[in-house]
């Protein structure tokens, strides 16, 4: 017997072909289509210009499953770290991160994650299923609800750099981010959305292929094959060279520059050895560099770099002409910073989905 759709897993056509088949007029498919993607319903009984019987049909026929906001902590910065639950009991987080300049929703596209990158909190989560497009959605919707809760107005970007890897999830990716931007969705600009990636050769040629709109960023923290290979086990797939292939072919077809994010974890990677590699690796690419401050993890070998070698890294940087920039950190008192997304949260921690200390 089939499994009962999600109706938001339904393309416009087969809404149309829907309200055709239950006998409705054809301009409900619009009026659906909007409660869906304009006005974020989040049960049949919500689209209340719908008729009873319709939307009793629609009831029998799919169903409707968005995120719950099961908890939300808020650090002494204003960032906002929430704990989303699944209609199948699982537990994925988004942070809200505010700046002076922007409101930002850092969205997950996984339960969990697969990669196993020795400096991310996420990497110790076994991956459980993506998540699909809607709930991605999800994230960005209720997000925005806690953007205007505390700081009075609605989210300016979107980065997918939460949970998973977006990549890995591709159509679903593709999907929700033009959800996002559509004008019968949430109609924000492409521009605004950040898609970023640990590194995946063959999806970065398919996203320049299928026209992506959004920006790219690549999670590089090395410029050589021996580094990255100890700190992140999907470059032994995916080295240096063939993701710059990639990546110059990206930036060929779409005519969009890429970021590179590079995390300065002390003595490591934080060198004047280091940042000549660097230099010489996004030259090629006419890359420009986010510096990422380390955040802690429990059981992490890590350490952060002293802002005093970090500046002079990112001064080094400049002087070469890459156009680099230094990410402070954020909500690390709530461990909503980069790179420490965890479940370290009560719905998690009732599920079993916890990384205990």
């Amino acid at each position: 017997m089939a499994a009962t759709p999600d109706i938001r897993e339904l393309s416009l056509e087969e809404i149309q072909a829907l309200v055709t088949e239950v006998g409705e007029k054809t301009y409900r498919a619009k009026q659906l289509w909007e409660w869906l993607w304009k006005k974020h319903a989040r049960s049949f009984d919500d689209m209340s210009d719908l008729p009873r019987a319709f939307r009793a049909q629609l009831a029998e026929r799919t169903v409707l499953r968005p995120l719950v906001l099961a908890e939300e902590q808020l650090s002494k910065d204003g960032t906002v770290k929430c704990a989303f639950k699944t209609h199948d009991g699982h537990v994925v987080e988004g942070v809200l991160i505010p700046t002076p300049t922007r409101l930002t929703a850092c969205i997950s596209s996984q339960i969990g994650c697969s990669l196993t990158c020795s400096f991310c909190a996420t990497g110790k989560l076994k991956r459980i299923r993506n998540l699909d497009a809607a709930e991605i959605v999800d994230q960005v919707t209720m997000i925005d609800a806690l953007a205007h809760k505390y700081h009075k107005q609605g989210l300016t970007n979107i980065v997918y750099m939460g949970m998973g890897e977006p990549l890995l999830n591709y159509a679903n990716t593709m999907r929700s981010a033009e959800r996002i931007s559509a004008e019968d969705g949430l109609g924000m600009s492409a521009r605004r959305i950040t898609v970023s990636t640990a590194g995946i050769a063959k999806m970065i040629r398919k996203l320049a292929d299928d026209g992506a709109r959004f920006n790219l960023a690549l999670s590089l923290h090395a410029a050589n094959d021996a580094k990255r290979d100890r700190i992140m086990p999907i470059n032994e797939q995916n080295t240096l060279a063939e993701l710059k292939d990639a990546l110059r072919y990206y930036t060929r077809v779409t005519r969009r520059e890429v970021t590179f994010e590079y995390i300065l974890l002390r003595g490591f990677n934080d060198s004047l050895a280091d940042a000549q590699e660097l230099v010489r690796y996004a030259s090629d690419v006419h890359a420009k560099v986010n510096l990422i401050e380390y955040n802690p993890i429990d059981g992490g070998e890590f350490g952060r770099t002293d802002s005093k070698d970090a500046e002079a890294f990112q001064q080094y940087l400049d002087r070469k002409g890459i156009i680099a920039r230094i990410r402070r950190s954020r909500g690390r008192d709530i461990d909503a910073a980069c790179g420490q997304l965890a479940n370290k949260n009560e719905p998690a921690l009732k599920e079993g989905e916890r990384v205990m200390k």
